[in-house]
């Protein structure tokens, strides 16, 4: 297929998404009323977000993350802004009892789950990689596997209720980038398995559904540390990006991306791959003298 011809069809597909987006299943903000949600890395970021979305439309929550202290002033403000139940349980997602005791504990206390998201990750730096394999052990446990080990645990009851798992993605999961490599390991495994996981279930006639949510930049604190100096772009607001989160899962779509560049660049991916890797390269600002990091094995 020639450029022109490629590029005829981008068109074409893109005006498909627009249509597709627009008559997309529209989003009852009242069946959220009283859902049981299980929300992961809720104390900053997006998870705090999500956290504030469901509270105001009056869901029972469950959030967790490490640290209990700024968990419980999170569960204080969900109270406040109209949740008909919040709780909070600290865990370390890189222990898998950790992953299964929370999963458990909503449970236990909401008497089931309509909605498990899974949003937390690990700390990683954004640098060359250095070498360091185990890093990378690490955070697949906490950003993959205990999410594979929360899906196992809560479908029983997923299944009994018609719930969703709502997965929070990234586009460093579609394409490769700098930088990142360990932290884009884990959310090509995220997707690679979830996808998957879409089919069998389907397949298996379950009533769960699975919607991956792909995000580009947001403007959280810590993603905002890591890339000063690496990369100028826009970042988009993590109170926004949540409520496109909220909104895919609760209309059980199996995909969604935000912000909008993240599903044109999904197709520019695999249509232009010259034009995709200078486009890659040439977004990052790396000086070899500045950044230059030793390869060390482990």
């Amino acid at each position: 297929m020639n450029l022109y011809a490629k590029f005829l069809l981008l068109c074409g597909i893109s005006v498909a998404f627009v249509a597709v987006r627009w008559s997309a299943p529209s989003f009852n903000e009242e069946s959220l009323k009283g859902a049981r949600v299980l929300v992961t890395g809720a104390s900053t970021g997006i998870g705090e977000q999500l956290a504030y979305h469901y509270a105001r439309l009056g869901a029972q929550l469950v959030i967790t993350a490490r640290r209990g202290n700024v968990l419980e002033q999170v569960v204080s403000k969900c109270l406040e802004m109209g949740a008909q139940r919040a709780l909070f349980i600290p865990a370390d997602m890189a222990k898998p009892s950790d992953a299964d005791h929370v999963v458990q504990y909503a449970i236990e206390q909401l008497g089931g789950l309509d909605y498990l998201v899974l949003n937390h990750i690990g700390p990683s730096p954004y640098r060359m990689w250095d070498g360091n394999v185990e890093h990378t052990r690490w955070l697949l446990e906490v950003n993959f596997l205990s999410y594979a080990e929360m899906t196992q645990k809560a479908l029983p009851t997923l299944e009994k209720s018609k719930g969703s798992i709502v997965v929070v993605s990234s586009l460093l999961g579609k394409i490769c980038g700098p930088f990142a490599l360990p932290y884009a390991t884990t959310k090509f495994a995220v997707n690679g398995f979830f996808g998957g996981l879409q089919h069998e279930l389907a397949m298996q006639k379950s009533n769960v559904s699975i919607t991956i949510c792909t995000l580009g930049l947001i403007d959280t604190d810590s993603a905002m540390e890591k890339i000063k100096g690496y990369i100028n772009m826009t970042a988009y607001p993590a109170h926004e990006a949540a409520w496109h989160i909220i909104e895919a899962g609760a209309s059980r779509q199996p995909e969604a991306f935000y912000p909008w560049y993240t599903f044109y660049a999904c197709l520019f991916r695999d249509w232009f791959p010259y034009l995709r890797d200078q486009t890659i390269q040439n977004s990052y600002t790396y000086n070899p003298q500045v950044y230059k990091e030793p390869v060390t094995g482990s």
